[in-house]
Parts: structure tokens; C-alpha cells; sequence
């Protein structure tokens, strides 16, 4: 016979959840990752309340796996058992009600496969105020970017990401970007042209040429050809710190590529902005944003230790202000801050006249 002591008290830790989750947060994020790769959520939303039987048939597990698998998922209430079926937590089945879970899937890859190798060398990084994690990624590139070319499936895994996050921001872009003026926009390091393509398709009059590294080009005009917007959306190679931009655009783009840089360079980008372009004429910034005090959103917090220790020479989810400060020194005037209040991710938008 077995004898219980306290029989209904649940386990206290003398260590609070919300420590836990972040000492062993690592763990916590494999939990994810497996219950994504696995096709739990997925079989959860639909088929609500599967028994064990039908997850161990259709995920493939056996018994103590999915022991494993349930008491994380579990624990992290991202899945819950009522009357022997599981079924997704109120916030994972938001995210598939609200059309977010592509996305999340996406970042979970990308998390997974891009960003874990480097944050081995985040305080590294934080120590030297460079990249160091960019060591464990093979090649000779100064940047992630230009080693993942080098590896396709890690490119894949990265395209498929910044395809899906730019298809969601393209969205803020085209909800919450003033083009009224705009006729042409030079989107610098605009990446496959997902956000060059969706500025076309949204303002007919409007004509858009990206900048993008040589071994990015072609994949970016062909995207370009598929949208059927040759005649409107260029495709240029350039060096987008050492080659002097093309002159004769009234708007210049930067999207998801300031925070990739420490603020010096920042710099030298906008002021490459300013020289081509004529009076009134606009810089766009957008970028998942944090606060001026530097305490939240908890996403720009945790997404930034990528920019620190892996992506460039160092860069973060900057606050507001370290934009605007740097729009200013280099002569931009008239800044418009402008919020995507319907983002799950904090993006914001910042808009500057020359």
C-alpha cells in the first residue's frame, strides 16, 4: 500500500514558474519546437480532444515519448486533458482562429535551426559589443545572411521564415505606411521583394526598385516575374553601405534591416538616404520596435540577442528614439512615429522628410 502525505496539494517549488520557465527556458522552447514538428497542435486543432491512443498513432511516439511530450506541453499550458482528451490552450488556438500560426511555425524554424547555434556566444557577444556568435555558422561572410547562401537548407529555413514574417509586416506596411506621395520608392536591402510586391500591388501608381546583395537578385526577381510586376518592380545589386544609392526616388525603404546594425552604421545607411534624395523627399523605417525606457514588449527583448550575437555587426530591437536620434543627425526633420496596433509582434513605423 502506498502512503500519500498531503494528499491534495499540488507541488510547490520554492522556485516561481516564471523563473523556471526562464532558467530553463531553453527546454521550454524544445517543447514547442517538437509539439510543431511533431503535428500536435496541428492534430489538436483538428481534431479537439484526441485521445492518447490517436496521438500515439498519428504522431508516430511511443509510450514514454509522449509522456515526455505531454508533461512539457502540459506544464507550459500550451495543451490541456479534460474528460481523457487533449486539446489546445486558449492561447494557442487564438493564434490558428486569428491566422497567426503559419507565422508562429515559421519563427519556431527559424529559432530552431538559424538563431540557436550563436546565442551559445550571446554574453560573448555582449562582452565584445559584436557579433561572436557568428563563428559557429561556416563560411567567410561578415554577416549570417551572406553564410547561410553557403548552406541551402539553413537558406530555405531562413527565406521560408523572412517570407512568412514579411508576408504579416507587409500587412502593417500597407495598413499603416503613408504612400499618398510616394510615385518612387527605392527599398533598400528589400530581401526576395515580398514588401516591394506588396507597395506595388497596393498603389498602381507607384514604382519600386529593391537593392539587395548579387546572390539575392535573382531570387528576388523571381519573385518579382511570378507577381507579374516586372514592369513596375526592379531588381538592382548593390552594396548598400560602400555604393552611392540611385538617385530619382522620392521615398527610401528600410524594412527589417536597420536593427540588423549597430547604430554608427544605421548612420551611414540613412545618410546614403538623404544624398539621393530631393527636398520633401521620405525615408520609411519598419522594424518591430521597443520601448524608450528599455523595459518591453518581452518580444523585442527576446528576438534581440539574434541581432547581438549572430545577424550583423550587433544590432537589437532599438528603442523609438535611437532611430529618431539618428534620422536627426544626419539631417532627416518632420519624424512620425506610427504604431501597428493590430500586430501581435511590436511593430511600428518611422517616417522622416528631408
Amino acid at each position: 500500500m502506498t502512503e500519500v502525505q498531503n494528499p491534495f496539494t499540488p507541488h510547490e517549488s520554492v522556485v516561481p514558474d516564471a523563473l523556471t520557465t526562464v532558467l530553463l527556458g531553453h527546454n521550454a522552447f524544445q517543447f514547442m519546437r517538437a509539439g510543431v514538428e511533431l503535428g500536435l497542435f496541428d492534430l489538436l486543432e483538428r481534431s479537439p480532444g484526441a485521445g492518447r491512443q490517436q496521438l500515439l498513432e498519428e504522431l508516430g511516439l511511443q509510450e514514454r515519448a509522449l509522456d515526455i511530450l505531454i508533461l512539457g506541453v502540459s506544464s507550459l499550458k500550451l495543451v490541456e486533458r479534460k474528460d481523457e482528451g487533449y486539446f489546445n490552450t486558449t492561447s494557442v488556438a487564438d493564434l490558428f482562429t486569428g491566422g497567426h500560426w503559419e507565422l508562429v511555425k515559421a519563427v519556431v524554424g527559424f529559432e530552431a535551426y538559424v538563431t540557436y547555434p550563436g546565442l551559445v556566444d550571446f554574453t560573448e557577444s555582449l562582452r565584445d559589443n559584436t557579433n561572436v556568435g557568428l563563428r559557429r555558422y561556416p563560411g567567410d561572410g561578415a554577416t549570417v545572411y551572406h553564410r547561410l547562401s553557403e548552406d541551402p537548407e539553413l537558406l530555405r529555413v531562413f527565406y521560408h521564415f523572412m517570407g512568412t514574417w514579411s508576408a504579416v509586416a507587409s500587412k502593417h506596411l500597407i495598413n499603416y505606411g503613408d504612400f499618398s506621395t510616394s510615385r518612387r520608392i527605392l527599398d533598400v536591402g528589400g530581401g526576395d521583394a515580398t514588401m516591394a510586391i506588396a507597395v506595388a500591388k497596393a498603389h498602381p501608381e507607384v514604382e519600386v526598385t529593391v537593392l539587395e546583395i548579387p546572390k539575392v537578385v535573382e531570387l528576388a526577381r523571381k519573385r518579382v516575374e511570378e507577381a507579374g510586376l516586372s514592369d513596375r518592380v526592379k531588381v538592382v545589386e548593390g552594396d548598400i553601405f560602400e555604393d552611392a544609392y540611385p538617385e530619382g526616388y522620392d521615398t527610401v525603404m528600410f524594412v527589417h534591416q536597420l536593427q540588423i546594425w549597430p547604430q554608427d552604421r544605421i548612420r551611414v545607411l540613412l545618410a546614403h538616404a538623404h544624398a539621393v534624395l530631393p527636398d520633401g523627399g521620405r525615408v520609411m523605417i519598419l522594424n518591430s520596435m521597443s520601448e524608450d525606457g528599455y523595459d518591453g514588449p518581452l518580444m523585442a527583448a527576446l528576438a534581440s540577442p539574434f541581432f547581438a550575437a549572430v545577424a550583423g555587426e550587433g544590432g537589437m530591437l532599438y528603442a523609438w528614439e535611437k532611430y529618431e536620434e539618428s534620422l536627426k543627425e544626419v539631417g532627416f526633420d518632420s519624424v512620425l512615429r506610427t504604431r501597428c496596433t493590430d500586430a501581435i509582434t511590436p511593430h511600428g513605423i518611422i517616417t522622416a522628410t528631408k
